[in-house]
């Protein structure tokens, strides 16, 4: 299962985040830095309102959401690249995951210290860039040591890869992301050794205060970090608020919707980060239903339908014969399977089809 890691300075609501996206209390979330040393993990449900449509049709009372799974890590300071703060210890944590969520504080509270003394969200995110950009630096370092005696002695897998570093350090020390820079992918191949922390897809979270929570696209931090993210680490922002979303942990969906609904908000800030972190990480859905449920089942992009049968059972891939397909709108538009065969919306695919979001298949396989 992949793993997305919720980061940012201290205090910026972090911890009370990752409580309300995992739905528990688990990380605790006090007033002060450090509060949180080791990661707290919590697998997390991808909220998807097609499961539901989908049981409709098929007739049943039990849908299995995908899952992601979020990891709660230690703040970061202004030097962790060089040992302060948690240091090496958090830049370790960060190598772990596979995307980042960058929880940013959009809000003023006299009761909760910001770390630095001030509310200033362009100039937080910029510290984390830099430590990030500074340990992968360092990272560089390392590998270039590493391969040396091979690139002196000719061997193309290493001339190749410190051509790709050789593109890579004078990005990062323009002080701009791995992410940012544009290289073919067998390049990345080659710099996957270094283990780069700012190559890591990231989302940024604009954390306000609940009454700013319906207002927030106009809210003055909201959009400067909205714009900064885009021009300058082609990323998106999702708008949270950590602490409503967190006390609305404890209500039913029913309850919560109704809290929201009251005050002029429409959809949870919670579901929304989880859904674009969940793309983020490259992955797509499909799904499968039978007499007891409709399930949501994980996989990348670009996988075919016997990676997809694998996904279930090891040896549907292995005996895989056919997948039968339908998307989920022609099969909730037609109601059942008999009538999307009729009306030419069911089809069978080879293992080599490239499976898209939101369809809904069948495997026959013979083992």
């Amino acid at each position: 299962m992949l793993r997305a890691g919720i980061v940012g300075l201290p205090n910026v609501g972090k911890s009370t985040l990752f409580n309300a996206v995992t739905r528990s209390h688990k990380a605790p979330a006090e007033n002060y830095p450090f509060c949180t040393i080791e990661p707290n993990l919590g697998v997390v449900s991808v909220p998807d309102a097609r499961l539901a449509a989908l049981a409709r049709v098929a007739k049943v009372s039990t849908v299995i959401h995908a899952a992601i799974e979020f990891v709660d890590i230690a703040g970061l300071v202004k030097g962790a690249s060089q040992g302060e703060g948690l240091g090496n210890k958090f830049l370790s944590h960060i190598r772990e995951v596979d995307a980042l969520v960058q929880v940013v504080r959009c809000f003023e509270d006299p009761d909760v210290v910001h770390v630095t003394g001030s509310v200033d969200p362009i100039r937080d995110i910029e510290i984390i860039s830099t430590e990030l950009v500074l340990a992968d630096l360092e990272a560089l370092r390392r590998r270039r040591e590493k391969i040396s005696k091979e690139l002196k002695g000719g061997d193309k897998h290493a001339v190749a890869e410190s051509h790709v570093l050789d593109k890579i350090e004078p990005h990062l020390n323009a002080g701009k992301p791995a992410a940012t820079l544009p290289l073919a992918k067998e390049e990345w191949e080659l710099a996957k050794n270094c283990f780069l922390l700012t190559a890591r897809p990231t989302i940024f979270a604009a954390n306000v205060k609940e009454n700013e929570l319906a207002t927030a696209d106009m809210h003055p931090q909201v959009a400067k970090v909205r714009d900064y993210t885009r021009t300058h680490h082609a990323c998106d922002t999702v708008v949270i608020c950590a602490q409503l979303e967190s006390d609305l942990a404890d209500l039913s969906p029913e309850e919560a919707q109704q809290y929201l609904a009251e005050l002029g908000v429409q959809e949870s800030g919670v579901a929304a980060l989880i859904r674009s972190t969940y793309q983020l990480l490259g992955l797509r859905t499909f799904f499968t239903f039978n007499e007891k449920e409709v399930r949501a089942w994980t996989l990348h992009g670009g996988d075919t339908a016997a990676r997809a049968a694998g996904t279930i059972h090891t040896d549907f891939e292995r005996g895989f014969i056919k997948a039968e397909r339908v998307s989920w709108q022609d099969l909730v538009a037609a109601g059942s399977i008999g009538r999307a065969r009729e009306t030419g919306h069911y089809s069978h695919e080879g293992r080599d089809y490239v499976v898209r979001d939101g369809d809904v298949l069948l495997f026959k396989f013979n083992v």
